[in-house]
């Protein structure tokens, strides 16, 4: 039985990302294909991100599949529906299933949009037992992980996916079915380095209020460190990889796992420039250290806000003067140091923005993004707003980032913000007179939009 997994990111439609160039693989379905094809199942991977729609769905007729998965995400929802209903429509008797961070607390939608089945936590086991309930006819009653309707149209939850305990256990992400060449290029072409990125852990222990853990729970897996480093040795081999993302939500929440790696590296006269991100109070000396005899060159360090009262709302944990402090021990140890922040977060005021200003100058970052908070069905943020919600959306043509929710300022004035918060670090960090004026013009653009 053929079997398709795809995604439905398409750069050609970003255009942010087009400005940007740094395109990724979607590791979550290479893991799915090895784990599959190491069971003996007939499995093709499209990969959509250099594809055009058509191109897309000229692969999906010549392939014929008799089952396809998709990945699902905020970027990709919209994509993924249109595609499915397309499916439903020229291959229809193709089954269809959704598995993601979006699925979890949606199932109900995506069932009543025309999925066969979605998929709620770690997907490899799942597509593999649901794929041979499939292939052989049998009862998926008993398939953890999924949810599908009945007959009569109820809507039935299976018990939950125990999830895997082993990472080491899993192959290598099945890279060589994608046109890997494509997105390395593109790193040569835009970035300098052919770059790759790289999974260690499954799960985050922590419970910051705005981040979903929809996929791998609030657990916290790691990998072996030197099947890491058995890992990176075969990306050089096999694709000349130069440069590593590592895509763990905290890279360094153990410090013995760190110096397990790093001594792994040692023993394999190992180096290789990478970039990872981590929390402020899970760096030291001795850690920044070992990174920077590893190879790293960039750590984002999530800030969030520089008002220690959002943060504490947020449930960071962490204080401002740590952050600082580790932005500037990375810095001085000639890492690149990158941050995140976050406006209009429940309970912020003008002068929570302003403190987050004098935040970014004390940090002094190289690298800022900031986003408009938004909350994500399933997590704290969405459950302490969801009274407060003001919008009436259209679940199949819209997403978790178009849902408003009561705060005090309009847009106007959250824009405002970004531009003073933007242009207050350019200022800081060029010592530029032109970004200090556009800072302080939106500064005043902020109090009159009060």
């Amino acid at each position: 039985m053929k079997l398709v997994l795809t995604h439905g990111y398409f750069l050609a439609d970003d255009s942010k990302e087009l400005e940007i160039m740094r395109p990724y693989p979607t590791l979550g379905l290479l893991y799915i294909s090895s784990y599959l094809k190491a069971e003996g199942k007939d499995v093709s991977i499209v990969d959509s991100t250099f594809l055009s729609k058509d191109e897309w769905k000229a692969e999906l007729v010549k392939l014929q599949p008799k089952m396809v998965a998709f990945y699902s995400n905020l970027m990709t929802k919209l994509n993924i529906l249109e595609l499915n209903h397309w499916i439903k429509s020229t291959l229809s008797n193709t089954v269809t299933l959704v598995g993601g961070p979006d699925v979890t607390y949606n199932i109900d939608h995506y069932l009543n949009a025309g999925f066969d089945f979605t998929v709620s936590g770690e997907g490899e086991q799942t597509v593999l037992e649901l794929s041979t309930a499939v292939e052989e006819q049998t009862s998926v009653s008993e398939i953890q992980g999924i949810a599908y309707k009945s007959a009569e149209g109820e809507i039935i939850l299976n018990e939950a996916r125990t999830k895997i305990k082993e990472l080491e256990t899993l192959p290598f992400p099945d890279r060589g079915s994608i046109p890997i060449e494509k997105y390395l290029d593109v790193w040569k072409t835009h970035h300098g380095k052919r770059t790759l990125n790289i999974s260690t852990q499954r799960g985050c222990p922590y419970t910051c209020k705005w981040c979903s853990t929809a996929v791998y729970g609030q657990s916290y897996r790691r990998n072996d460190p030197e099947r890491v480093v058995a890992e990176i040795l075969d990306l050089k081999a096999r694709f000349d990889v130069e440069a590593l993302w590592f895509v763990d939500d905290v890279f360094t929440v153990s410090h013995k796992w760190i110096a397990d790696l790093h001594a792994a590296f040692q023993r394999n006269n190992l180096t290789i420039a990478f970039e990872c991100i981590t929390r402020a109070e899970r760096l030291n000396a001795t850690v920044l250290q070992q990174l920077k005899e590893m190879g790293c060159f960039r750590i984002w360090i999530g800030a969030e806000s520089g008002s220690q009262r959002i943060i504490d709302r947020m449930d960071r944990r962490v204080s401002l003067e740590t952050v600082q402090a580790t932005m500037q021990q990375t810095r001085a140890l000639g890492m690149e140091a990158g941050t995140f922040i976050m406006v209009g977060y429940p309970g912020e005021e003008l002068e929570d923005i302003q403190q987050t200003m004098e935040h970014i100058k004390a940090c002094n970052p190289h690298l800022l993004t900031i986003t408009k908070a938004y909350p994500i069905k399933g997590t704290g943020l969405y459950t302490e707003i969801e009274n407060d919600i003001t919008t009436v959306l259209d679940w199949q043509k819209s997403t978790d980032r178009d849902i408003r929710f009561s705060l005090p300022y309009s847009n106007k004035f959250y824009n405002y913000s970004i531009r003073y918060l933007v242009n207050g670090w350019l200022a800081h960090r060029d010592q530029s007179l032109k970004h200090r004026l556009k800072s302080r013009a939106a500064l005043a653009l902020m109090k009159w939009s009060k």
